[in-house]
């Protein structure tokens, strides 16, 4: 990657099992942005997390200049309008395009991503409802591929190349093929699901995505050991 001495200023808080932070190094990798990486071990958590991020506390943080921007789709959007001259460009620039865009990347965090959660931290019939819920949703979007004229017949969400949406469902990808292995279940089933499965294999192969993506091994050991803290934890009343 090239640097310079704006880039020399941004600095990525995160952890290497988080599909949060993940989306952000993809974006920072295609659009080829050189940044200090620190990673924030949570527990406790730094005092320049803390600093950076005062109202949740949470990871990802990108400090440019100084200045904290919180939120992985947040910063998604800045690293694209600050380094708008950079291609790759991942929001469209037709209007009704970014809508699109921001409705289905909407839908993968309202929708999607708390069923995904679930099936984390459930255990038993709990955990079967939770990977049917996440299913049900994975289909919406085959759906959405095969039908929206914004993603029909193209490579990406994003059209010929990664965009907005990409990130957003693709930085879940690593986490959910894990969680596949941890809880013996299939969440993306290629044969219900061969567009977004082939979608997902190109993500994962393109320059910028494989190169930051997360050990497999260690994030299926991860998942296992969390889970197993969640099953010794008191039933809520």
């Amino acid at each position: 990657m090239e640097t310079c001495a704006e880039e020399v200023q941004v600095k990525l808080l995160g952890g290497r099992s988080s599909p949060f932070v993940l989306r952000v190094r993809i974006a920072l990798a295609l659009k080829g942005i050189h940044y200090e990486d620190i990673e924030e071990t949570m527990n406790p958590k730094s005092e320049l997390l803390l600093k950076s991020n005062p109202v949740h506390k949470k990871i990802p943080v990108l400090v440019h200049n100084g200045k904290p921007i919180c939120e992985s789709m947040i910063i998604v959007q800045y690293i694209d309008e600050t380094w708008d001259t950079r291609a790759p460009f991942l929001m469209p620039k037709d209007p009704y395009d970014r809508a699109i865009a921001r409705f289905w990347a909407a839908f993968i965090d309202d929708k999607l991503l708390p069923c995904i959660r679930a099936v984390f931290t459930g255990q038993g019939e709990q955990c079967q409802k939770a990977v049917e819920e996440t299913v049900a949703n994975f289909l919406i979007l085959e759906k959405a591929l095969r039908t929206n004229l914004c993603f029909l017949g193209k490579a990406y969400f994003g059209g010929d190349g990664i965009g907005f949406v990409d990130i957003a469902l693709g930085g879940m990808l690593a986490f959910v093929n894990a969680l596949e292995k941890a809880t013996d279940s299939v969440l993306i089933d290629a044969e219900k699901m061969p567009l977004l499965s082939a979608w997902m294999d190109r993500f994962c192969e393109a320059d910028g995505v494989k190169e930051v993506m997360p050990d497999p091994v260690k994030l299926v050991e991860f998942i296992c050991a969390t889970r197993v803290k969640f099953a010794s934890l008191p039933a809520a009343n």
